[in-house]
């Protein structure tokens, strides 16, 4: 751990950029329906808006964390900064569907580029038992992000257009470019080689993976253009992800994923944790915002407003829960979150008719704030915690890359449900009309929509299930001398002469 002595106005500097990522990703979410009015597109096509930008948000990670440790992480958070911010503005001047979801690829490259560095500092300038209100303040942050993004972007949405959900990171970007440059410190650098093979590996899987799984339903399940096939290019992406991990394990070089670390078993359970989370929390706001705008009819803005409940409880509970998991064990904290969670988003699902009263919906938005707040800060504390000094920024850095991998294929395997849920509950041939409208569906129409969201929103209920069966099994964290104790043991051994 490097000493530094005023550790939190560096941290704070950095949340800021991490908040604009955050909100870059809510705002989405609820501008989703008056973007596909503005580009003249379907929901499959805006879908992949979220999911260029988490795929190129993803698959970076691992090489950018060591990037971080190479060149420094004050270096790569303010390349990566610089990068989303123009990428924001490029966003906004797209005139069509195409050239936004390459320009949020763009964007999600340059988020790749800041996130590792952010948790890296963490866990290299607070002792691991003072990382708990850290970590916490990275809950308070998300919890906040979900209420100011959706708000915020339904305000520009119905105000000035959709553009300006992109534009307002513009001066964001600027102020937490200004303060990280002065606030963040200039830690040491570690030489690192970088696994060239290993990252083509993963990104080529993990591209073909989520392609096959998302335009599956487009394209019937079927051929997509002569002996290429839906299932071909999934089985083919789970291939290149296995040669990735056999590549790991027998490199004789520096591995992109030091697979040793997955022998620390909170860090293992914490990773499956994550990659739950990440696919929950993508997955739900998609059906639950297009069934807010096109079966209630209600704008951007009372759409957001519905999840005030949830940011609210969220952010205020975020920085008790991260003091109280340096003092007991995470396991009950984020086991009892992710059952929470669960409960809330079934209780959603079975709300999800025309008639309902708007007003029962945010008892479940309640609801699922406190469960979130309770599964953030425990994961990240657990997941880092028993691991060395040596050791955090590469368990950072694959932490982040699982937790993004989980939002990947949560985008992707809800566009692929929703058009499927689409095309059993619509009457023959609306599911494709459905798919492309913009403002409230006809009332003929709104039952079959309504029942296919609620089936939608089961999808991430029952993958957070896992999420806490995983939880149930974390052991209780080392003290902070026993794994620093374990560290210079094997410092000393690796130091005596053979």
């Amino acid at each position: 751990m490097e000493t530094v002595a005023k550790p939190w106005p560096a941290l704070w500097a950095l949340v800021l950029g991490f908040f604009m990522i955050l909100v870059d990703s809510t705002i989405v979410s609820v501008a989703n329906p008056k973007i596909m009015e503005g580009l003249h597109t379907d929901i499959n096509s805006v879908i992949w808006v979220t999911s260029a930008y988490l795929l190129a948000y993803a698959v970076p990670l691992l090489v950018t964390g060591r990037m971080g440790d190479k060149y420094g992480p004050k270096n790569l958070y303010l390349i990566g900064l610089s990068v989303f911010t123009l990428a924001s503005l490029w966003c906004g001047l797209s005139g069509s569907i195409g050239m936004l979801i390459l320009a949020r690829a763009v964007q999600g490259l340059g988020a790749a580029m800041m996130t590792p560095q952010t948790m890296a500092v963490i866990t290299r300038i607070f002792a691991p038992d003072k990382r708990g209100p850290a970590m916490g303040l990275w809950g308070a942050t998300a919890g906040v992000a979900m209420l100011v993004g959706p708000i915020l972007g339904g305000v520009l949405v119905d105000g000035l257009g959709w553009e300006w959900i992109f534009f307002v990171n513009v001066p964001v970007g600027i102020v937490a470019f200004v303060m990280a440059v002065r606030l963040v410190p200039a830690l040491k650098t570690h030489d690192h080689k970088f696994d060239l093979l290993g990252v083509a590996l993963s990104s080529i899987g993990l591209f073909m993976l989520v392609f096959g799984i998302q335009e599956g339903e487009k394209y019937n399940w079927g051929a997509i253009s002569g002996p290429i096939t839906v299932w071909g290019l999934i089985i083919a992406g789970l291939v290149f992800l296995v040669l990735f991990g056999i590549w790991q394990g027998t490199t004789k070089g520096e591995a992109l994923v030091p697979l040793h670390l997955f022998k620390v078993r909170n860090f293992s359970l914490a990773n499956i944790a994550i990659t739950t989370m990440g696919f929950s929390v993508t997955a739900m706001s998609l059906p639950l915002f297009f069934y807010y705008q096109l079966v209630r009819g209600m704008t951007p803005t009372q759409s957001a407003l519905m999840m005030v409940p949830m940011a609210l409880f969220s952010g205020v509970l975020a920085p008790f829960v991260g003091k109280l998991v340096d003092l007991v064990n995470p396991r009950y904290v984020a086991l009892t979150g992710f059952v929470l969670m669960s409960v809330s988003l079934l209780w959603t699902s079975s709300l999800m008719s025309p008639d309902t009263p708007i007003w029962l919906f945010l008892l479940p938005s309640g609801l699922l704030g406190i469960a979130s707040s309770g599964i953030w800060a425990p994961l990240s504390t657990t997941a880092t915690r028993n691991l060395g000094p040596s050791e955090a920024g590469a368990g950072a850095g694959i932490y982040n890359t699982t937790r993004q991998i989980g939002s990947v294929l949560g985008s992707a395997a809800i566009a692929a449900l929703i058009s499927a849920r689409l095309a059993a509950e619509m009457p023959a041939g609306a599911s494709q009309g459905a798919s492309g409208v913009s403002g409230q569906l006809p009332a003929f129409l709104q039952a079959g929509f309504a029942t296919a969201m609620g089936q939608s929103i089961i999808l991430p209920a029952a993958v957070v299930v896992l999420g806490a069966a995983t939880a149930a099994f974390f052991a209780k964290p080392r003290s902070v001398e026993a794994i620093y104790a374990e560290y210079e043991g094997q410092r000393s051994s690796a130091n005596q002469p053979h």
